[in-house]
């Protein structure tokens, strides 16, 4: 195991009608500004639910955040933050929405050209307005970590950033609150949690062995109820281990001393920055094609991910990595997701793309060996064809 320095300072404050405690997390005197997506938190009653925990407070909204939060929006919330004073940010939504709210936080008190913030990944940060969040969509872990992802049109570049400013201070997760989600919206939340789990433990074996059983519960619970949530939208101990486990999966603790993988994530940006396909499909059509191209450099891991997580300990070494592989697709495939670019209306020349725009945004050496290039990248989207 690496030697590692873990701190999450983000209180979590989960369960039923927990929304009703925001009064006591934030303080009193300060002025509030209110972020949020699309109409969903207005026809769910969680804004209502928002407006009447804050009654009597200074409380300004700002709607309109997308998913794949936009560059050009979010400085729309920086300006009316500089106008009104606000002295706290409340993100309403799910991890589009607080990936916004950590760049607009950053944002409102950096001088320079915010755009700096994301071309530097987040390094230029010194301070951030304080903030909290209130989760709707379990998925990124947006909601008790310090990164975010932003996507910038003009340019066509959708950038991660993080900074230790940047965590919120607090979470309220209430799994009612997920109810009413639709099944696309599950889908994709249920394998965004997976693949950033498989990001964090899917590298070479590295003697973390509290972080590999960590790994392999959540990875289990996963495959075991996503299915059950699109099946029974209301069963409430379904959506609230979801939830945790969303949370459990970015929030730094099985990611601490191991190594970490990301190239399934900085390939899919750019398929979303081409088309605006959602973030989870992205990693869906990239994650079996990269399982195949690097089983030489992941072979201990997927031996052990299939004994461990799908049970597959028959045949060949070779034999139960194919069949690991098509596990994880079928699991995608399962949950609603196609895995394969053609389904997205990807060609190959969205394949030039992509890998140019890798290569514009430094992205040449990825995985955890760091030994993932352009071309590399490029063989593994033409096997995801």
């Amino acid at each position: 195991m690496k030697n590692f320095n873990f701190h999450n300072p983000t209180r979590i404050l989960f369960g039923k009608d927990t929304i009703a405690e925001l009064k006591d997390q934030i303080p009193a005197e300060a002025k509030v500004l209110a972020l949020y997506g699309g109409g969903s938190a207005e026809r769910t009653g969680v804004l209502g639910q928002v407006r009447e925990a804050l009654a009597g407070r200074t409380v300004l909204e700002f709607g309109g955040i997308e998913p794949n939060p936009r560059y050009a929006t979010a400085l729309k919330a920086v300006e009316m933050i500089r106008e009104n004073n606000i002295t706290f940010l409340l993100a309403v939504g799910g991890g589009s929405v607080i990936d916004a709210t950590k760049f607009i936080a950053a944002a409102a008190k950096y001088d320079g050209d915010a755009w700096d913030i994301l071309t530097s990944r987040g390094s230029v940060i010194s301070q951030a307005l304080p903030f909290g969040s209130v989760l709707t969509l379990p998925a990124t872990g947006s909601e008790m970590n310090s990164g975010g992802v932003i996507t910038n049109l003009e340019k066509g570049a959708k950038l991660p950033f993080s900074s230790l400013h940047c965590y919120p201070v607090f979470s309220v997760l209430d799994p009612e609150t997920t109810y009413t989600l639709p099944p696309r919206q599950i889908a994709n939340g249920v394998v965004d949690a997976f693949i950033h789990t498989i990001e964090q433990y899917l590298t070479y074996p590295s003697a973390a062995r509290v972080q590999d059983g960590f790994a392999e519960t959540l990875l289990r619970t996963l495959i075991e109820l996503g299915p059950k949530a699109l099946e029974t939208p209301e069963d409430y101990d379904i959506r609230a281990n979801l939830m945790w486990t969303a949370t459990m999966a970015l929030n730094g603790l099985i990611g601490a001393g191991v190594p970490q993988d990301w190239a399934s994530h900085m390939i899919g940006h750019e398929i979303t920055a081409l088309n605006d396909t959602d973030h989870a499909r992205t990693l869906a059509i990239v994650l079996p094609s990269l399982m195949n191209d690097q089983r030489g450099p992941k072979r201990e891991k997927l031996l052990q991910y299939a004994g461990n997580v799908w049970d597959i300990r028959e045949g060949s070494d070779d034999a139960r990595i194919d069949a690991v592989i098509e596990a994880t697709r079928g699991f995608f495939e399962q949950m609603g997701i196609k895995t394969r670019l053609g389904d997205y209306d990807i060609s190959a020349s969205g394949i030039d793309h992509i890998v140019a725009a890798l290569q514009d945004h430094g992205m040449t050496a990825l995985g955890e060996h760091q030994a993932i290039g352009p071309e590399d990248a490029r063989r593994i989207l033409e096997a995801a064809l």
